[in-house]
């Protein structure tokens, strides 16, 4: 098992920047994924960006160009670097972890972006 904690949402005005951290329980150097997963009102849970245990990276072409995953292995944390920040990314973003076949969330953190 491992448990999930995030932080760093909030409220930010269009055009600024955020970066939201994802704390684990435990060494992610050997989990398979961990990745940033976002839900509007009203919408279904999304995937934001994706990293691999062995580097790969993947955004949704919504933030492509704008957001930047990273992860620490010596701080077991999870970052994600948000600029530019519109309207639309106004969500409960949540860290995911996928390993041995089993995903685990964290209970998530709100980010506001004002107009």
């Amino acid at each position: 098992q491992v448990q999930l904690v995030e932080s760093g949402g909030g409220l930010v005005q269009a055009g600024g920047s955020l970066r939201l951290s994802c704390a684990a329980s435990r060494s992610i150097f050997s989990i398979n994924a961990m990745g940033w997963y976002r839900q509007a009102p009203g919408k279904q849970r999304d995937l934001v960006a994706r990293i691999t245990s062995s580097g790969g990276i993947n955004y949704a072409d919504s933030v492509q160009g704008r957001f930047t995953i990273s992860r620490d292995n010596a701080k077991n944390t999870v970052y994600l670097q948000m600029n530019n920040l519109k309207p639309e990314d106004t969500a409960v973003y949540y860290c995911d972890a996928f390993d041995a076949g089993m995903d685990y969330w964290g209970e998530g953190t709100l980010v506001t972006v004002s107009s």
